[in-house]
């Protein structure tokens, strides 16, 4: 479903995070790209959605060379973004969030109200705090309402970054069983994440990256092999 060519990525001109990076996902799968601080993990999912502009190489989606698209384009195309920066805004209220993430129905009134009762189907809770501001919630709630938002657009390949950043356990459990649930429903996933374990837990392939680059890549069979020796450079433990 999703190629990535050689891409060469960063902020600023001449300074690259991200050194001739390829990786694909297939469809239906959960597929994480794992690393340490700073090896260019959210560089990757920022310029495949395209807040980045590479340097040089290709981001290929479902065959079609969606480099240059902006995020706009993308989600158009099918592709969803749930950023660990950003993604709701905190002076709206929840019901206010979702609507604004349905700009692209906004002239089919009961499309807007359909989609809107699926999310209250899907998470009760959401309904519950319709009506209070986004800021109010509580962290797994604001992840919550971001999936939501992001789902809003059907999309076929949703790009996850560090979803469980700051999460209590119990929160963080509950969001790797909305990942999984995603997957049966059909959903791709390109997950980065710095909780190593659960990662591995629910992926079907991993790649790790280091200093901009992919060192290992690897299904399940194979990457928790490579990963322990690799890890065990960072001083990690699986």
């Amino acid at each position: 479903m999703l190629r990535v060519e050689n891409l060469s990525s960063g902020y600023h001109k001449d300074i690259n995070v991200l050194n001739g990076v390829s990786l694909e996902v297939k469809k239906g799968t959960i597929t994480s790209v794992l690393g340490p601080n700073g090896s260019g993990k959210s560089t990757l999912l920022k310029t495949i959605y395209g807040y980045l502009k590479p340097f040089s190489g290709r981001v290929i989606y479902n065959g079609e060379d969606v480099t240059n698209l902006p995020p706009h384009e993308k989600i158009k195309k099918g592709i969803a973004y749930i950023s660990q920066e950003h993604g709701i805004f905190h002076s709206l209220t929840v019901e206010e969030n979702l609507k604004a993430g349905m700009w692209i129905y906004r002239k089919n009134k009961e499309l807007v109200k359909e989609k809107l009762k699926a999310v209250y189907d899907r998470f009760p809770i959401l309904k519950e705090k319709r009506n209070v501001k986004a800021g109010f919630l509580s962290g797994g709630q604001q992840k919550l309402l971001q999936f939501s938002v992001a789902l809003l657009s059907n999309p076929e390949l949703i790009l996850v970054d560090e979803p469980t950043a700051g999460l209590s356990p119990i929160a963080s459990e509950e969001v790797y069983e909305i990942l999984k649930e995603l997957k049966r429903e059909g959903k791709t996933i390109l997950l980065v994440e710095q909780n190593l374990r659960k990662a591995i837990e629910v992926s079907d392939f991993a790649y790790v990256l280091e200093l901009g680059k992919i060192r290992y890549g690897g299904d399940r069979e194979d990457f928790e092999r490579g990963l322990k020796r690799i890890l065990s450079v960072w001083g990690f433990e699986l």
